[in-house]
């Protein structure tokens, strides 16, 4: 049996950037919070670590083995993928409630998919997907 071991202080710790969308998590426990909110600060989280948020990459960028890799991935496992990746997904509580969401951007950071490009496409699709829609004459995207 081996044993992983990593330098915790050269770990970025995601948690330090993530305060509000934690403190968000927990008056959601009180009271009803709009799922646009939560959507509204992870991306402020992502947007502070990696410069994009995870609608600025599409999901066809993504392998089919990244893909099977994801929606396997449970707590333990994506604890060690991130600390491997140089990223710390606990706080004081324990684990994240979005460790999974900063798993996927952990791991289009890895596969160089967080990219001008990338974001210009994956932008254009989803204008193009709400212009489809009935009634819809424009988008606002807003940073």
């Amino acid at each position: 049996m081996s044993t992983i071991a990593f330098d915790q202080f050269a770990l970025t710790r995601i948690a330090d950037f993530a305060r509000s969308l934690s403190r968000l998590h927990q008056a959601a426990r009180r009271y009803a919070v709009d799922d646009d909110q939560f959507d509204r600060e992870f991306n402020a989280v992502c947007q502070s670590i990696w410069g994009y948020t995870i609608d600025d990459v599409s999901d066809d960028l993504f392998s089919p083995a990244d893909h099977l890799f994801l929606d396997t991935l449970d707590e333990a496992q994506a604890r060690i993928f991130a600390a491997e990746q140089g990223y710390d997904l606990v706080d004081d509580q324990g684990m994240l409630t979005d460790w999974w969401g900063f798993c996927w951007m952990i791991l289009a950071e890895k596969r160089g998919l967080l990219t001008a490009d990338n974001r210009a496409a994956a932008r254009a699709a989803i204008e193009e997907k709400y212009l489809a829609a009935p009634n819809v004459i424009g988008v606002i995207i807003g940073r």
